[in-house]
């Protein structure tokens, strides 16, 4: 089996069309055939089967699909592998961070990072878990630090936990509820919410609260990627946030909004970092595991 016809397998794969396959290669359909026709006496299969909108891939075909996909992971990770023992070890860590992310703690990380390996370079993605998982799969990432998913959409991932962090509910410093020493959900059904645009767990947890209590659904009036700027609009209105209070105390707007003590929605969640289970992890990413991993047994429960 030459890597070359399996390469061509996955184009003619993504593109679901022999004609389609052929152009984006720069070879004529014949030839494009033929590599296919290796291929499955090879595996003494089927791997594709032709309808009238094009090419569809057999089961036998989706299981080569799916390991076409490691293969090139591993190229990926030979590579970078080779580079690594040319380099002597510099190359490039490619990081994404979610919205539980503090920055004091991680910007520690990177600084640590950068005085071993000063001539490394660090990729620092911002999104949440849908986009980042895969991500990492693909090898878009080498590793993100997040709220770690309740269940894994696949094999193949390990994560490890780093601390745990508290949501809570805020509103403005002015808010008519600032100053309650305890708040009830059932004062909160009349309220406005803004809440992550990127968290839909988020979002679910909250309705899910509202009820199981037997109160309405909150009313969502703003979707905001940005936790700052939903942060800032919730302190120059009466709109209420649900949120980390680590991510309050470190974004410097502790004095504009305040947590308030609502049982109900009491909620620990853990943070840590995902990454693939490979043979070969780069040295770098190895280092940056290692680091936050210190930094997160010598700190205190809110490092």
């Amino acid at each position: 089996m030459e890597l070359r016809d399996i390469e061509y397998f996955a184009v003619v794969a993504e593109h679901g069309h022999l004609g389609r396959a052929a152009e984006a290669l720069g070879l004529s359909q014949p030839a494009l055939s033929k590599c296919l026709s290796r291929l499955e006496q090879i595996v003494q299969a089927p791997l594709v089967k032709r309808s009238s909108k094009g090419i569809e891939l057999t089961a036998e075909g989706l299981v080569l699909l799916s390991r076409i996909r490691e293969l090139r992971l591993s190229l990926q990770s030979v590579v970078r592998e080779i580079a690594d023992v040319g380099e002597g070890r510099t190359g490039q860590l490619r990081v994404g961070v979610g919205l539980a992310r503090p920055e004091q703690f991680l910007s520690v990380a990177f600084s640590e990072l950068f005085k071993i390996a000063p001539k490394a370079k660090i990729i620092i993605t911002a999104s949440d878990n849908d986009l980042m998982i895969p991500a990492l799969q693909n090898g878009e990432l080498d590793l993100f630090m997040n709220y770690l998913p309740d269940r894994w959409p696949s094999e193949g991932l390990v994560s490890d936990r780093l601390y745990d962090d508290e949501h809570v509910v805020c509103v403005s410093a002015t808010h008519r509820l600032a100053a309650a020493k305890k708040v009830t959900l059932a004062d909160l059904v009349e309220e406005r919410w803004a809440v992550s645009a990127m968290t839909l767990s988020s979002q679910q947890r909250l309705q899910e609260r509202f009820l199981d209590s037997g109160l309405p659904l909150p009313r969502i009036v703003l979707e905001c990627r940005s936790a700052s700027l939903r942060l800032r609009t919730v302190a120059g209105s009466d709109l209420l946030d649900w949120t980390s209070r680590r991510y309050i105390e470190q974004s410097g707007m502790d004095h504009l909004v305040r947590p308030l003590a609502v049982k109900e929605l009491a909620l620990r969640r853990p943070v840590g970092i995902v990454y693939r289970q490979e043979k070969y992890c780069p040295p770098l990413t190895q280092r940056f595991i290692g680091i936050l991993k210190k930094l997160s047994n010598a700190a205190s429960p809110r490092p």
